[in-house]
Order: C-alpha cells, then sequence, then structure tokens
C-alpha cells in the first residue's frame, strides 16, 4: 500500500519536473524577438523531436503517477472499510 504512494509520487514529481525542464529550455533559447535560435538546421530538428518526445514521458509519469495515487486512495478506503467491519463483527 505505501509503495504505491511512494510510487506515484516519484513519478509525478519526475514527470513535472521534466516538463518544467523541457519548457525553461524553449524558454531560455528564443530570442527578444521571440524567434527560437538554434545553431544549426539538424539541431534543431534533433533537440525538437527529444523535446517532444520527451514530453510524452512526461506525460506518461504523470498520468501513471496521478493512477498510483488513486490506487493508494482506493486501498487506504478498503482498509478502512474493512477495518470498520471488522470492528462491528467483533463488538456484539
Amino acid at each position: 500500500m505505501v509503495a504505491s504512494l511512494v510510487i506515484g509520487i516519484i513519478f509525478l514529481v519526475a514527470g513535472l519536473g521534466l516538463r518544467y525542464w523541457i519548457n525553461r529550455r524553449k524558454f531560455y533559447r528564443r530570442s527578444p524577438m521571440g524567434a527560437e535560435g538554434f545553431s544549426s538546421y539538424e539541431s534543431s530538428v534533433f533537440i525538437k523531436l527529444t523535446e517532444k518526445v520527451g514530453r510524452w514521458i512526461a506525460y506518461a509519469l504523470i498520468i501513471f503517477g496521478l493512477l498510483s495515487l488513486w490506487v493508494y486512495s482506493r486501498e487506504k478506503k478498503e482498509k478502512q472499510h474493512q477495518e470498520v467491519k471488522q470492528d462491528s463483527l467483533e463488538q456484539p
């Protein structure tokens, strides 16, 4: 149960961190006129492709992290429900 929480937090933070890093690189690559500056055409294509793949990986990490946190909350509710049910059976 705790593994879902830890994995969820790690993947969520990693995904958000990757999105931040990619967006920050893109921001600082822009000139005052708003155009992106690259040293060559090849680097432009490679960097844009890498950032696009990185963005999709970041989305996947964020979604997986949120799903893991959702699983943790469901497991926690189920455990509490079982404890309440167990207590009610022992009371009479």
